[in-house]
């Protein structure tokens, strides 16, 4: 019985030093900025990743979120983050070329069937490459919208031969090698500004996912939509390394948790089931159209797509990476997921 009892102590003695730890701590007050509008459903769930980090802590560690590129351009996230612009910054690595050549690989087309699922693969898959990859920050998580597509204004893509001679906004820089090999010409424009780029005819048509075609007002200027799953791009939360370090272990532990697959993939569903749910409202939209893939056009696709993975697997051994075991790794993740295309 007294041996019970010591335990009993002991235990609400460890309790008690846990506790008051997080109590104990310097309250920080982070600056969290992404690019998208707050009605985009990136937002809330930045929202309440910010109020779970902030209840956990104890409210030592608060945040204050900026949206819709109040402290920096959408290009220069991950810079904003290293430089202390930013504390916490939504990056996408895809409007970087050359620069996460690892990261790049799942910008490759016709990889993942879905958002959800393949947003917890995808983060798992690059925890083991961000500490070299990303050593300028500390890396959160990773996570990636529903797939996206091409959607043109005055004349339809079906084929990879579609593409010649047409003005695109990729949606990475993968996707916008692809268009070149193809042909094409990329206009480079974040995803707040791509309206305007393709009404004042700067651009003809634009790789995006479905809702956001809806929420930025693109389905106003564009008719022909590529009704098929055909990319995803990723999307980065990294954290300044010093604000990182400079939290007690306490502190440390409540961002570790929540910089997990499981957040990832908590973060990518609302978003993934909007732009999932796009589809539908571009459908019942008055002169819109939707091409669907034949199964003989889906494989010229995947033939014309070969030197696009090629040329990223040069990249990836040129900076000291085994290219076939990283994408074997990335597509084994997937499957274990259920999320490859």
């Amino acid at each position: 019985m007294k041996r019970f009892g010591m335990i009993a102590l002991a235990l609400a003695c460890a309790t008690l030093v846990t506790a008051p730890a997080l109590a104990q701590d310097k309250t920080v007050e982070w600056r969290f900025s992404h690019w998208v509008p707050p009605s985009h459903p990136m937002h809330p769930a930045a929202e309440a990743w910010a109020a779970d980090i902030e209840k956990a802590s104890g409210g030592t560690i608060k945040m204050k979120i900026f949206p819709s590129q109040q402290l920096g351009k959408a290009f220069d996230h991950y810079n904003m983050a290293r430089d202390g612009i930013a504390d916490v910054a939504h990056v996408n690595p895809g409007y970087e070329p050359g620069r996460f050549p690892v990261m790049g690989a799942m910008e490759l087309p016709f990889l993942f069937a879905n958002a959800k699922d393949g947003s917890a693969a995808l983060d798992e898959w690059y925890r083991k490459y961000a500490g070299k990859e990303m050593a300028d920050v500390h890396y959160c998580l990773t996570f990636a919208h529903d797939p996206g597509t091409f959607h043109t204004t005055k004349k339809k893509v079906i084929v990879p031969g579609d593409l010649k001679g047409m003005k695109i906004r990729p949606a990475n820089a993968t996707i916008a090698r692809f268009i070149t090999l193809l042909g094409g010409t990329n206009i480079q424009a974040s995803a707040p500004e791509s309206r305007d780029v393709l009404e004042k005819g700067v651009a003809e048509g634009i790789t995006f996912p479905w809702g956001s075609i809806v929420l930025f007002g693109i389905d106003k200027v564009t008719k022909f939509h590529l009704d098929s799953a055909f990319y995803v791009t990723e999307q980065t939360w990294v954290i300044n390394k010093a604000k990182y370090e400079a939290l007690s272990a306490a502190q440390k532990k409540v961002i570790d948790d929540h910089c997990t697959p499981e957040w990832a993939e908590k973060i990518a569903l609302p978003w993934a089931d909007f732009e999932a749910a796009g589809r539908g409202k571009i459908q019942a939209e008055a002169g819109q159209e939707l091409d669907p893939l034949t199964p003989a056009q889906l494989a010229e696709w995947r033939k014309a797509a070969e030197p696009l993975y090629a040329e990223w697997a040069a990249n990836a051994k040129k900076a000291g990476y085994d290219p076939d075991a990283v994408l074997k790794d990335l597509k084994d993740t997937l499957a274990k997921h259920q999320s490859l295309y």
